[in-house]
């Protein structure tokens, strides 16, 4: 909900770039202090061209955690999970909603850092991922080793589609070496017990990522000038 130059909160921007992609039902997964975020989009700025719902994680416990939180909204079908602090390319998104099944969007490290406001030493606290010779993730790793980007290695940065099989892979992992439900522990045990495979897309382009307080000046000024419809 940081404001942008113009006077927006960057979920506007982030939530127009999911209706641009032919999106047309968000759920939002918030904490249960964050009446202010229901508010703008329920009686300030009230969208036209996206339904806008909420789901409440009592308790910032990881990401698999916040999924699953959502899961009412999205136990019907085919869903799309990404990070309300990322903006995502609109032709990644659309390439993802078209998957005739789960899979993600990897990034390639190089037009990562060259289109986006990531320095290349902030590729290391995401995920990496390698696939296997027809396009299907193969390994995911959380927070690697520097040594581990190389040439086939793409970059997760939590754009994916997921079939409703994914809530009970979040029911069924304990806690991270960092004490975290994590999302990519969820996908390993869809892969490894539920037999679920995912597609991955390759991708050369940049993400906004407004992962703290030193990137907004960055943020705003790529976004300055870009129209918001919601």
């Amino acid at each position: 909900m940081i404001a942008m130059a113009s006077g927006r909160p960057f979920l506007d921007y982030v939530l127009s770039g999911l209706a641009d992609a032919g999106l047309s039902e968000v759920c939002l997964v918030i904490g249960p202090e964050h009446e202010f975020i229901r508010r703008r989009y329920t009686a300030e700025a009230v969208p036209r061209r996206i339904r806008v719902s909420f789901a409440i994680q009592a308790e910032p416990l990881g990401t698999a955690d916040a999924v699953r939180a959502a899961r009412l909204f999205a136990d019907r079908g085919p869903f799309v999970v990404v990070n309300a602090d990322n903006l995502y390319p609109v032709g990644a998104l659309m390439a993802l909603a078209a998957l005739p099944g789960p899979g993600l969007v990897g990034f390639q490290p190089g037009p990562l850092v060259s289109q986006s406001n990531i320095p290349v030493d902030r590729i290391a606290r995401f995920a990496l991922v390698w696939t296997d010779e027809l396009g299907r993730l193969r390994r995911i790793v959380e927070k690697p080793d520097p040594g581990e980007l190389g040439d086939s290695a793409l970059v997760s940065m939590n754009c994916w589609r997921f079939s409703p099989l994914i809530f009970d892979a979040c029911a069924a992992i304990g806690p991270s070496s960092r004490g975290e439900l994590e999302l990519q522990d969820a996908v390993r045990y869809a892969i490894e017990h539920l037999g679920e495979t995912f597609a991955v897309i390759p991708w050369a382009g940049g993400v906004l990522d407004l992962s703290g307080q030193a990137d907004v000046g960055a943020v705003a000024a790529r976004l300055s000038g870009v129209e918001v419809a919601l």
